[in-house]
């Protein structure tokens, strides 16, 4: 449900000006979000922009520079392989950034969110099944994914929309620097591509230990 990311770059509950000050970040976010009134005013209220290359380019040119945009590059296909025990990332295909990386020249920033797949109990719907295939379908023509998860409620813990109290911790590793390209080569968006997923999965392995990971568990970009 991304409740980490958007703690972290949409709120200042982490306290992001401090420990990055001179920075101004934007939480990009599904299109859809922005359809519904009242939703629509508290979304724009936080600074989240759509996940369009149009949003993120127009953030990135700003004339003052310092700015920052979050990315969850799984986006919707990822939600539903968030259960606790799983560490899929929806990435192999994901390019886009990478492009967009090098036509700004942005640097990546490898980010991860430890704990943020507990927050809700799912039903498990691995890839290749028939309800994975119902719901990815579901995605496709609506454009966000449909998973079945059940939270706590505000007077008990083993039912309702509210999300469990676990610990979240977001994690953030080393900027990659980019160099400004205007038009980036195939070779060089799978390049910087393999970098960013070589730089998440040594985030990955270096902190996993410190929240509860056994030292053999792989991240698994799919």
């Amino acid at each position: 449900m991304s409740l980490g990311v958007f703690t972290s770059f949409a709120t200042e509950g982490n306290g992001f000006s401090k420990t990055f000050p001179g920075i101004t970040p934007s939480l990009a976010t599904l299109e859809g979000q922005f359809y519904f009134p009242f939703r629509r005013e508290l979304i724009l209220w936080t600074g989240c922009i759509t996940a369009s290359k149009e949003s993120i380019s127009y953030q990135l040119n700003r004339d003052k520079g310092g700015r920052a945009v979050a990315i969850v590059l799984g986006g919707a296909e990822e939600a539903l392989d968030a259960n606790p025990d799983n560490f899929d990332l929806t990435l192999k295909s994901r390019k886009g950034f990478a492009k967009l990386a090098l036509k700004h020249g942005a640097h990546l920033v490898p980010l991860y969110n430890f704990g943020e797949n507990s927050t809700f109990t799912q039903l498990k719907s691995e890839r290749g099944t028939f309800l994975r295939r119902l719901q990815s379908g579901f995605k496709s023509m609506a454009g966000f994914s449909p998973p079945i998860f059940m939270g706590r409620g505000i007077f008990n813990y083993s039912f309702g929309l509210l999300p469990h109290r676990v610990p979240v911790s977001t994690v953030v590793g080393a900027a990659i620097p980019v160099e400004k390209v205007e038009s980036p080569t195939r070779e060089q968006i799978d390049e910087l591509h393999k970098k960013y997923c070589n730089a998440l999965t040594m985030l990955f392995d270096e902190h996993k230990m410190n929240y509860g990971i056994a030292e053999d568990v792989k991240l698994n970009i799919l």
